[in-house]
């Protein structure tokens, strides 16, 4: 029983992961398109904060697959 909840709490970070890059992605995207030559320090920034995000998720991901 507890590998499929390590499952859906993997799955879980996953989507999670996903929406937080996407919205980040969505907002540089916008910021980009307002101030274009604001370009690198948005790209820089929007790399770093991807990077956080992913090291979150992955965290995430370990702990649910540990607790099997």
């Amino acid at each position: 029983m507890t590998g499929s909840i390590s499952a859906i709490g993997a799955g879980l970070v996953a989507i999670g992961a996903g929406l937080g890059i996407g919205k980040l992605a969505a907002s540089a995207m916008e910021g980009i398109a307002r101030q274009p030559e604001a370009t690198p320090k948005i790209q820089v920034n929007m790399l770093i904060a991807a990077a956080l995000i992913e090291g979150v998720a992955l965290f995430g991901a370990v702990i649910c697959f540990m607790s099997k």
